[in-house]
């Protein structure tokens, strides 16, 4: 990349410092800075341990450190979202030159993405919202990197994104996939099917514990026997890990955790932008509003004591809980490419849906076996491009939907909560009959608001007899 640009990174947390070490081993030279000098300091020292130091420059100011930069020069920020982007960017414009890039690699909010291009470009400067999947172990030994920006930013950088990047078989797992918003956009949904992924393999858990009496590491060896299946991903074997792991001798390190899930905001984000384009993700939304509940432990405490609500025992088997993750986690995925594919129209982003399968094989929390099914079919343009109707996903659908059924209801019966499970269960349910019970709604907005309906006979605009 020296021949392109310089590059820099100002942000040395936990994942700038990962992903600063792994810029590093791969050969490029990197000049680093932090708002606090202590960890530039700690930053080089573990550089030089790991013999990584001989084309480091760290420094201990930003302004410092751009001013030693050669122009061209392309920085990466790894801050916190929000107010610390703009404000690093506000510090970084004035000593910028025309045709320098920054790069936002942090979880941010593609509205505040597609702002600043605007505000950045507007002042000839070049600006990439760039999506990073991995976490620490990822952005240290290889994410998946989703780029939003010009193709001439992308042309600019590529080299070194694709060096540092996961690969699946040889090939990067990162990818341009449009201007603007349109990477932080898609890791948005990404960590929106994460939420959705993790709620479902704890409502599962919950179910084998509570209604079925298996203790954690029975129940850590179920799920690493279901990683070498149709189940086969990073979700699922960390599950078995971590149900098999103790705290103590004797006792499961689970045991020692507060049932209280926390979360940065991307679930959110995804629920929130699927609505305002008129789509509607329910197993994210379940497990956006079960984290929620699970923060509000005094009162679950409470409602516990006032309804006696201790849960019945389920009669369930391993294979039906394993065909019911496996239908639920389909279906997971099936919204959050409706999603993509609507926000792709209401952007003109052309997202391909297939390369975005792709670059999630490897290197990013949601990568499972599925994904290469996932890109296959998209290729193969699925019926009105929904996942569900692929020729590869209807027999699986179909296959476990009764699996799915019979989980869904006995949790219910036995008084599990399984909001997850239970929603992934409802939209397959009603995408899968043609005729609804929304004439009912449409008549009664009728009734109340004289706002009309369209009949099956073709007729638009029409009133109901109430109004004769």
């Amino acid at each position: 990349m020296t021949d392109i640009a310089t590059l820099g990174l100002y942000g040395l947390g936990t994942m700038g410092s990962a992903l600063a070490l792994n810029i590093l081993e791969k050969g490029f030279g990197l000049h680093v800075s932090n708002r606090s000098d202590d960890v530039v300091d700690a930053f080089r020292d573990e550089a030089e341990q790991a013999g990584l130091a001989d084309a480091l420059s760290p420094h201990h100011d930003l302004e410092a450190m751009v001013r030693q930069m050669p122009a061209p020069r392309a920085i990466i920020l790894m801050v916190p979202a929000g107010g610390p982007v703009d404000a690093t960017i506000e510090r970084l414009m004035p000593l910028l030159d025309k045709g320098d890039t920054i790069i936002d690699a942090g979880n941010g909010d593609f509205n505040d993405t597609r702002r600043r291009t605007r505000s950045v470009e507007a002042a000839g400067l070049t600006y990439i919202g760039m999506g990073v999947s991995g976490g620490e172990e990822g952005a240290r030994n290889g994410p998946s990197i989703m780029v939003g920006g010009t193709t001439d930013a992308w042309t600019a950088i590529r080299p070194v994104i694709e060096a540092i990047s996961a690969k699946y078989e040889g090939q990067p797992c990162a990818a341009h996939l449009g201007p603007d918003g349109a990477g932080h956009f898609v890791k948005t949904v990404h960590n929106g099917i994460e939420y959705a992924d993790m709620q479902m393999i704890a409502e599962i858990y919950g179910l084998m514990r509570y209604g079925m009496d298996q203790p954690p590491g029975a129940i850590g060896r179920t799920f690493e026997t279901w990683d070498n299946g149709s189940l086969k991903s990073y979700l699922v074997e960390i599950t078995g890990k971590v149900l098999q792991a103790e705290d103590a001798p004797g006792v499961p390190a689970v045991d020692a955790i507060l049932d209280m899930a926390g979360q940065k905001g991307t679930g959110r984000w995804t629920v929130i932008e699927a609505v305002k384009m008129g789509q509607s993700a329910t197993t994210v939304e379940a497990a956006v509003a079960a984290r929620s509940w699970s923060a509000e432990k005094p009162l679950r405490e409470t409602g516990e004591a006032l309804f006696d609500s201790e849960p019945d025992p389920v009669n369930l088997t391993e294979a039906q809980m394993e065909q019911a993750l496996l239908a639920g986690r389909i279906i997971a995925y099936a919204q959050g490419f409706r999603i993509l594919l609507a926000a792709s129209e209401e952007f003109e982003w052309s997202l391909d849906p297939a390369r975005i399968a792709e670059i999630w094989r490897a290197g990013c929390i949601i990568r499972s076996a599925l994904l290469d099914d996932i890109a296959e079919a998209f290729r193969g343009a699925p019926p009105h491009d929904q996942l569900i109707f692929a020729p590869a996903f209807k027999p699986m659908l179909k296959d476990s939907l009764t699996a799915l059924r019979s989980v869904v209801a006995r949790a219910m019966e036995a008084g599990h909560p399984v909001p997850a499970l239970a929603a992934a269960l409802g939209f397959l349910d009603t995408m899968t009959r043609a005729r609804g019970t929304t004439d009912l709604i449409q008549a009664q907005r009728d009734f109340f608001g004289m706002h009309g309906f369209e009949r099956v006979d073709g007729g638009k605009d029409r009133h109901g007899p109430w109004w004769r």
